[in-house]
């Protein structure tokens, strides 16, 4: 069985930065790309981020995602932990929504992979 359990959300103020984290725990085989997405109230959910098995970020096509995503959001990932990060800067209150990763894993004795995605973790951003 394989889980994913983000934290870090929390409120803050426009203009601040948050730190949020995603671990990966269980029967992991492998884990292929780890990607970040939220959800706003009333809205559909919005990919962020993916950030491959060898650390490279992939973003939204140009006109897609978060306003200003790639200056405002960066990921990482730490293979031996099972763990990555998603830091926001210059927050404001569109950026309140649910935040949830994802990741490819391949648990063992299979070898497929299958997206897991964790409950999320809520970020509000005061005006």
């Amino acid at each position: 069985q394989v889980q994913l359990v983000e934290s870090g959300g929390g409120l803050v103020q426009t203009g601040g930065s948050l730190n949020l984290s995603c671990i990966v725990s269980g029967s992991i085989g492998s884990i292929s790309g780890m990607a970040w997405h939220r959800q706003a109230p009333g809205k559909q959910r919005e990919f962020i981020v993916e950030i491959t098995n060898d650390g490279n970020p992939i973003y939204p096509r140009s006109g897609q995602g978060p306003r200003s995503v790639e200056r405002r959001f960066s990921v990482t990932r730490d293979n031996a932990k099972h763990t990555s990060w998603l830091q926001m800067v210059n927050l404001t209150p569109e950026d309140t929504a649910v935040y949830t990763c994802s990741a490819e894993v391949r648990p063992p004795p299979s070898i497929k992979f299958t997206t897991y995605r964790g409950q999320g973790t809520r970020v509000t951003v005061s005006s």
